[in-house]
């Protein structure tokens, strides 16, 4: 398998973070979606990453329907989602707060860099972040009640905990988020535990702008 896409995306860090902890060997093409647009577009008509190409040419984008993927290749055993219930709707509840903080972020980003500072509209970058840190306070709470040394869902690493450690460290390399980490100081400690484990040592590329 091929993965396409920037490990500094947390969208394609979290499927390469899958792969290598459910044991899914493949070459990862570092494409940017800034430089290598036009390659991207051979195997995404949407040119975004992260795509994963298939051993028989099948391409599949968009990460959540990559990881529901991989977690069927890899059976219950491996899977890091439950497979029904309360903690797979619990799960699923959480990663879209961590998802959906990161892409307020990057909306930020692309406000920031990708457009002229006299026609940045401001108004639409405090709404982002306001939106953001309202998801990072949701997820703040959630640590809070599971306690330290707890994993989200259940009592095992899932894809909630990847989820939420690849949108925060995202956050923190590119918005500077880091330095309001006593403001979240429950994901802070879980995406530090995390990021301490080897999937996520292998898979971690500081953040770089958009624009290159």
């Amino acid at each position: 398998m091929k993965l396409i896409g920037m490990l500094d995306s947390p969208f394609v860090r979290r499927v390469a973070v899958t792969m290598l902890h459910q044991g899914f060997a493949y070459e990862h093409l570092n494409w940017s979606v800034g430089r290598d647009f036009e390659r991207i577009l051979a195997f995404s008509p949407l040119g975004r990453v992260p795509t994963l190409v298939l051993d028989d040419g099948e391409t599949l984008t968009e990460s959540a329907a990559i990881l529901d993927y991989l977690d069927e290749l890899a059976g219950p055993a491996k899977a890091l989602l439950p497979a029904a219930g309360a903690g797979r709707r619990r799960a699923l509840r959480l990663m879209s707060f961590a998802i959906g903080a990161a892409e307020k972020g990057r909306e930020q980003i692309y406000e920031q860099v990708m457009r002229p500072a006299e026609m940045r509209h401001e108004p639409w970058v405090e709404r982002c972040r306001s939106q953001m840190h309202g998801a990072l306070g949701l997820l703040e709470k959630e640590c809070q009640q599971r306690g330290a040394g707890a994993w989200l869902v259940g009592v095992a690493l899932s894809q909630a905990d990847i989820s939420l450690t690849c949108a925060y460290t995202f956050l923190s390399e590119s918005l500077g988020l880091a330095a309001e980490a006593d403001s979240y100081p429950g994901v802070a400690a879980l995406a530090e535990r995390c990021e301490a484990l080897p999937e996520f040592r292998a898979t971690h590329t500081p953040w770089f702008s958009p624009a290159t």
